[in-house]
């Protein structure tokens, strides 16, 4: 099933059976899991999620998958562990530990290390079996509004016209 596909129901995820606490997504709801990853848990300020990998991410005849999947699924679980409806990717430092081939199942944990005001950085990992093959820093930022609807450019143009 397409992830465009998945109804309301489906986006809550209970985390904890004892509480019955649910978390809800608030990001990224509308992206594709197929080529992202699926959900397997997700609490407060962390994730996991599965990439099962596709025919579409092989980058060559030996089945290799690019890095771009990989590094796409773990910008997503960074979103997912701070699950605030307007956050963006501002900068990550990542590092591709082992290669990732088709049929591998890739698994990511992203926890949420710092929080100051609305910044966020985020720990992520990716693991094929008991091998570590991703390790990234991701530094994030929650804004007011969704960041098409910022106007930066606008913003910038006015200072410079008023000499601000």
């Amino acid at each position: 099933m397409a992830r465009n596909d998945i109804e309301d129901k489906d986006l809550e995820i209970a985390t904890d059976t004892e509480s019955k606490v649910e978390v809800l997504v608030n990001t990224h709801e509308r992206i594709n899991q197929h080529l992202c990853g699926e959900i397997i848990l997700i609490e407060d300020g962390y994730i996991e999620l599965l990439l099962v990998t596709q025919p579409e991410m092989v980058a060559d005849d030996i089945g290799l998958i690019h890095g771009g999947f990989i590094f796409n699924s773990a910008d997503y679980a960074a979103m997912l562990a701070v699950n605030q409806h307007n956050v963006v990717l501002v900068a990550s430092e990542c590092q591709f530990l082992s290669p990732v081939k088709f049929h591998d199942e890739v698994k990511f944990i992203a926890k949420v290390r710092h929080k100051e005001g609305r910044k966020r950085n985020v720990h992520v990992t990716g693991y094929v079996l008991d091998i570590k093959v991703f390790e990234g820093e991701f530094k994030t930022v929650v804004t007011d509004r969704h960041v098409l609807k910022l106007h930066l450019l606008d913003e910038e143009n006015e200072n410079l016209e008023s000499g601000a």
